[in-house]
């Protein structure tokens, strides 16, 4: 993919070396003279430029990017890449992130973001996944909660333990994308017996997250609410 970062602080930079280590094209676009340090990524483009001008953004060839990530620093110049990204320049992917928590909110579809990342949300459903059993736990979310990446542990007294996938009825709008178990990562198959402490990776839909807890979550005491 050719992937242009807004933003080459620490965050940007750090982005940056990672796509290009997965052999992508990246562009870096900053402001900041003072930030422009080939040296730090040497094999990404750099260009030295406004990015919340469309001008900036035509002389960068921002059509021809397949993504395009809104790093910088600043709430309002992410939201205002995101929305020249995908409404002047047709981006297909536009990532952004959020530097405070508060203006999460504004980060939907109607500013061209397809996916929002704040690092509190990241890093409190990370705690979650680690120590929760048994419940659904909301990972990512994308296109403004239209679908959404969740985690379910499976509890020891959960019914589905020793039963293939295949018996396992999903709510609509859900699909198992991989299995953690162990040092493991198992590809679902309709033939797979699950187990317990199988760390199951969901694509769903918000709407029917309470259906699946429900679904696989361990049966209830006689007077347990």
């Amino acid at each position: 993919m050719r992937v242009a970062i807004v933003g080459a602080g620490a965050v940007g930079r750090s982005i940056a070396g990672e796509l290009l280590g997965n052999g992508h094209t990246v562009m870096l676009i900053e402001k900041d003279g003072r930030k422009v340090r080939t040296r730090s990524v040497p094999g990404a483009e750099w260009v030295q430029a406004d990015a919340c001008e469309v001008s900036s953004l035509e002389e960068a060839q921002l059509a021809t990017c397949d993504v395009v990530v809104a790093a910088t620093g600043d709430d309002k110049a992410n939201l205002v890449v995101s929305l020249l990204a995908k409404t002047e320049f047709a981006v297909n992917r536009v990532v952004a992130r959020v530097k405070d928590p508060r203006n999460e909110w504004l980060y939907t579809e109607a500013w061209g973001v397809d996916v929002a990342v704040s690092t509190p949300r990241v890093l409190a459903a990370l705690v979650e996944e680690a120590v929760t059993v048994g419940d659904v736990v909301r990972l990512m979310s994308f296109r403004k909660g239209a679908a959404n990446l969740v985690e379910i542990t499976l509890a020891e007294d959960t019914p589905w333990v020793g039963h293939a996938l295949r018996e396992v009825p999903l709510p609509r709008e859900t699909v198992l994308t991989a299995i953690l178990r162990g040092e493991r990562v198992i590809t679902p198959s309709p033939d797979e017996p699950l187990e317990a402490g199988d760390e199951l990776l969901f694509i769903t839909h918000a709407e029917v997250e309470d259906q699946l807890k429900v679904i696989l979550a361990p049966p209830k005491a006689p007077g347990q609410a």
